[in-house]
């Protein structure tokens, strides 16, 4: 049983994340659990830790749905020893219970007994967040539950975005589910004469306090829910607000939603520029501060089989071109003549001469072939992307190539999906947000 001084974390990871694949999938038909997403040299669950343990948080109840999710997240973490933190697992036999966020978090609390309070936060999200500010509106407001919200603009919100109307206390009163400009122009008047105004979103995370809900969750009606289906933004709290609960609003820093190539990739490019006070303190301090770049000392030295010379040589003459924002893994091989911007490369890869990579993410072991450019782009781990300086391939706009892909040189692919392990000779022509599944996808478009 937790006490009343002290905050659990409650980390809801049993989503399939079918929104961001191929980055969740090892294979066509397997697939990895969200919070294992390799983002920045680590998995995302483990920056999710760790934000929150550095922050005082010391014990963690993990959601988990299925034999895979469940067991991949535990040969990940164990019982928290290396984090030098307490993880504890929902059981299995509540797996048929945890079809909703809202309805897995207080399944899991009278599972746990849990009585203080808890920060309950998705896996798939990075957040830049305060607990002790989390706190202070917490207490001011008397809340039974204070929603981390994000502001954001009218133009950022339409037709994407829900929205909370608060009163002067920050306590919300409703919500508005995706408005249009005009509706928000309505709802917010203000927005009219000051469009950068920012109005609060939903960002995902809450602070709960666990024995109150627990016994709100024994009434009939929202009893009933949980053991359907009860998402914590569409269903529990707009029910807490129509019955006169306190629900109030504490606006973070920042949120990034890693739950499609588009936000993944965005992410990844702010972090890197240091946009995310947090991850600032949680990551390595980069070897180059003012242009935030950080290589791993075994890169450095690594050396490439055109030139025989290593990578710090191949920097000091100017024969490689690292820019802003660029995160190197261990025992990388860059090629003479390769430009990288706004990137991150994990261990192993390669990335052969002539290549350009800008804004854009290589998994670990993957090969980046002669010559290809590369922009707004996701490659999986171990997947080969076999450009050559007479067919060079070019990737873009948010294209992503899943796990063990590979592509033949002289292909030229915007905002396309490639699952992994599929082979795919060189093609052009295919339409963006098209989605390579299988080899009869692929053979449609040669």
């Amino acid at each position: 049983m937790s006490t009343k001084a002290e905050t659990i974390g409650i980390i809801l990871a049993g989503g399939r994340g079918e929104r961001a694949k191929p980055i969740t999938l090892e294979s066509a038909d397997y697939i990895r659990s969200k919070a294992l997403i390799p983002f920045v040299g680590r998995r995302l669950i483990e920056w999710v830790l760790e934000s929150c343990r550095v922050q005082g948080i010391r014990r963690f109840y993990v959601v988990t749905h299925g034999l895979e999710n469940r067991n991949q997240i535990k040969l990940l973490l164990g019982h928290g020893e290396r984090h030098g933190v307490r993880i504890t697992y929902s059981r299995s036999r509540f797996d048929r219970y945890n079809v909703g966020s809202a309805g897995a978090t207080l399944h899991n609390l009278e599972q746990w007994d849990l009585q203080g309070r808890a920060l309950v936060l998705p896996v798939d999200s990075l957040f830049d967040f305060d607990l002790g500010a989390l706190h202070a509106t917490h207490d001011a407001r008397d809340a039974l539950v204070t929603v981390a919200a994000v502001a954001r603009t009218p133009a950022e919100i339409a037709h994407k975005y829900g929205v909370m109307r608060t009163d002067e206390r920050d306590l919300v009163q409703g919500f508005v589910e995706k408005p249009g400009l005009t509706e928000l122009g309505e709802l917010f008047p203000r927005t009219l004469a000051e469009p950068d105004t920012g109005l609060p979103t939903n960002a995902g995370m809450y602070l709960v306090d666990c024995g109150r809900l627990r016994l709100l969750a024994r009434e009939p009606e929202l009893f009933r829910q949980s053991h359907q289906r009860l998402d914590w933004g569409g269903d529990l709290l707009p029910w807490l607000v129509r019955h006169g609960h306190p629900v109030a609003t504490h606006t973070i820093g920042r949120l990034g939603d890693l739950g499609n190539v588009p936000d993944y990739l965005d992410t990844v490019r702010l972090v890197l520029n240091g946009a995310y006070e947090q991850m600032n303190r949680l990551m390595d301090q980069p070897d180059d501060t003012a242009r935030r770049r950080w290589i791993h000392e075994s890169s450095l030295q690594t050396k490439d089989d055109v030139t025989g010379t290593t990578l710090a040589q191949k920097i000091d003459e100017g024969s490689v071109v690292i820019g802003a924002g660029v995160r190197i893994g261990r025992d990388v091989e860059i090629g003479p003549g390769v430009r990288l911007e706004n990137a991150d490369v994990g261990d192993g890869a390669e990335v052969r001469e002539g290549s350009t990579l800008v804004r854009s993410t290589v998994g670990e072991s993957a090969v980046i072939g002669a010559y290809a450019d590369i922009a707004d782009s996701y490659i999986g781990p171990m997947a080969e992307v076999r450009s050559e300086r007479t067919r060079p391939i070019r990737l873009e706009r948010h294209t992503a190539v899943g796990d063990g892909a590979v592509l033949w040189p002289g292909s030229r692919l915007c905002g396309v999906t490639v699952y992994p392990r599929l082979r795919v000779p060189a093609l052009a022509g295919v339409p963006a947000r098209t989605e390579l599944r299988s080899a009869e996808d692929v053979l449609r478009w040669v």
